[in-house]
C-alpha cells in the first residue's frame, strides 16, 4: 500500500496526513484497507482545498489544517453532495475528518475540530441486494472443470456458507481451516477474530481444492487461495472470477462477493429469526448494522402477503 509522502514541518495542507495514516496502522493497528480508505478521503478534501485556494486571496492560499473552520467543512459537504455522494458516504468522509483532527489536536497542529457537530444530509437507506436461494444453489452446484474452477467454487462456498467478507476470504491461510472440526478462523475488522462453522458443501469444496492446490502454490506459500502464479489471490481476482462464473453459469444478475455475504445473512435470518446469532456470524460490532437484514425479511414477507392473501389481492385489483 502506498502511503502519502512524509509531511513537511511547516504549516500547510500536506501537514499531518502521512503521520495520521502511520498512527492508524502502527498504533491503532487498523487494516491496510481501512488505512487506505482514510487516506483516500483525506486526500480528496486536500485536493478540494487546494483547487479552491486558487480562486481565493493569497492569505487563504496559505491555509493549513489549523485554519480550516466549520464553514469550510459545510462547503465541502455541499460539494460532495453535488458530486453525487449519498448521505452515508458523506458521513464516512466526516468521520475520517473528525478522527484526523483528533490526531492533529494531540500533536498540537490544530486548536479545534471544524467537523464537530456537522452532520451529513439524510438519504434513503439502500438495502443490500441478495440472490435467490435456488439460483445460488444452482450456481454453486455447477461442475468445476479445472483446478482454478475448483478453487473458485471453494471461495464462493465460503463466502456464502460462512458469510465472509472479501478481505477475510482472501486473507485465509492453510492453518485457519480445521476440516475435522468443520471450522474456519477468520480475522475481521479491527483484527477481531471469530471462529465460524463450515457447512458440508463448503467442506467438500475445501477438500477438492486442497487436493489440487499444491500444483499451483509456490514453495512455502501459506495462503489458502493462490493464483495461477502461485502467490496469494488478490481481492480483484476474486471479484472478477465470481462475476465471470455467474455469467458463464447463467446467473440473472451480476454476482459479487458482498452479495454472497448479504445472501448468507438474509437467508439465515429468514430461516432462524435469530438476529443476535447472525450478528455474531457476520462479525458486526453493532447489532444496528445487522438490522438492515430485518428490512429485507419484511420485504419478503410483504411480497408473499401481497401475492397470496385474498384481501391483499382484492386491494391490488381495486387499485388497478
Amino acid at each position: 500500500m502506498q502511503w502519502a509522502g512524509d509531511q513537511p514541518q511547516h504549516t500547510g495542507l500536506f501537514q499531518g496526513v502521512a503521520g495520521f495514516i502511520r498512527h492508524l496502522a502502527a498504533e491503532k493497528r487498523l487494516s491496510p484497507l481501512t488505512c487506505e480508505h482514510y487516506q483516500r478521503d483525506l486526500l480528496r478534501l486536500q485536493q478540494w482545498l487546494e483547487e479552491r485556494s486558487l480562486d481565493q486571496s493569497q492569505e487563504h492560499s496559505q491555509a493549513s489544517w489549523r485554519t480550516l473552520n466549520s464553514h469550510d467543512i459545510r462547503r465541502y459537504v455541499a460539494y460532495l453532495s453535488r458530486a453525487g455522494l449519498n448521505g452515508r458516504s458523506i458521513a464516512r468522509h466526516l468521520s475520517a475528518i473528525r478522527r484526523f483532527y483528533h490526531y492533529l489536536l494531540r500533536e498540537g497542529w490544530a486548536e479545534n475540530s471544524p467537523a464537530e457537530g456537522i452532520r451529513a444530509p439524510k438519504s434513503g437507506r439502500r438495502l443490500p441486494v441478495v440472490a435467490d436461494v435456488d439460483q445460488l444453489t444452482h450456481l454453486l452446484n455447477a461442475q468445476a472443470d479445472d483446478p482454478l474452477e475448483l478453487r473458485d467454487v471453494c471461495i464462493f462456498e465460503l463466502l456464502y456458507s460462512a458469510g465472509l467478507r472479501l478481505a477475510e476470504v482472501a486473507a485465509l491461510d492453510l492453518g485457519t481451516v480445521d476440516l475435522a472440526a468443520a471450522q474456519v478462523k477468520v480475522t475481521g475488522k479491527a483484527n477481531k477474530q471469530r471462529v465460524l462453522p463450515v457447512g458440508r458443501p463448503a467442506l467438500a469444496a475445501l477438500r477438492a481444492w486442497l487436493a489440487v492446490r499444491s500444483g499451483l502454490a509456490g514453495a512455502g506459500q501459506q495462503a489458502l487461495f493462490v493464483s495461477r502464479r502461485g502467490d496469494r489471490l488478490s481481492h480483484r481476482s476474486i471479484q472478477v472470477r465470481l462475476a465471470r462464473w455467474g455469467l458463464v453459469k447463467g446467473a440473472d444478475q451480476k454476482l459479487h462477493p458482498h452479495m454472497l455475504r448479504h445472501s448468507f445473512a438474509s437467508h439465515m435470518l429468514e430461516s432462524s429469526g435469530d438476529l443476535r446469532a447472525v450478528q455474531e456470524l457476520l462479525g458486526h460490532a453493532d447489532i444496528a448494522t445487522t438490522q438492515v437484514y430485518t428490512h429485507l425479511d419484511f420485504q419478503h414477507l410483504a411480497s408473499v402477503y401481497d401475492q397470496s392473501h385474498p384481501r391483499a389481492k382484492r386491494r391490488r385489483i381495486n387499485h388497478e
